[in-house]
């Protein structure tokens, strides 16, 4: 980890949700997609199965991705509460997190997020349910993740940039 004091993006003088950096900061923030996600899985499989690709399986198998999902996130939030960084998308950054589990993925709260949907999926079975999950990972890849990236970019430069380099962006 290392330390830079930068603040974080400034509202527009407009009052428009335009950021410094040239892009807009979203409304709903990744937990709230997580939910959404979640709420339509059941809803489209509930109401539209469309096709059920294998039969329902227990409630228990979801969670061998759900559990692993769940776990990542906890870790990454311990990763930015230790550094004392904002762990809120585009919040005060004042240090770049590069250790612990994000020595193998740049985005493992996004990750768990996407896990945690998975498992959910492969437990309903219906193609239906995976809808929500690749919506989800659209979502957050084109309003958080590449945002994400221009606004470290801006603050970190060439650090954030070998970073990049050297771990993936999910997996």
């Amino acid at each position: 980890m290392t330390e830079n004091q930068t603040d974080s993006p400034k509202p527009s003088p407009d009052g428009s949700r335009m950021s410094r950096f040239g892009f807009k900061k979203p409304r709903i923030f990744p937990p709230f997609w997580l939910i959404i996600s979640g709420l339509a899985m059941a809803a489209l499989h509930g109401w539209l199965p469309l096709l059920q690709l294998y039969p329902t399986l227990p409630a228990w198998f979801g969670w061998f991705l759900a559990i692993p999902g769940l776990v990542l996130i906890i870790i990454a939030l311990g990763g930015f509460k230790r550094a004392k960084t904002g762990a809120v998308p585009f919040s005060k950054s004042t240090t770049l997190v590069t250790g612990g589990i994000y020595r193998f993925t740049r985005n493992p709260m996004y990750l768990g997020m996407a896990l945690i949907l998975a498992g959910v999926a492969i437990r309903l079975g219906s193609l239906s349910a995976w809808l929500p999950v690749i919506f989800f990972v659209f979502i957050i890849q084109r309003q958080f993740v590449r945002n994400e990236e221009i606004f470290l970019t801006a603050i970190y430069g060439d650090e954030f940039r070998q970073y990049c380099q050297k771990v993936r962006r999910w997996l």
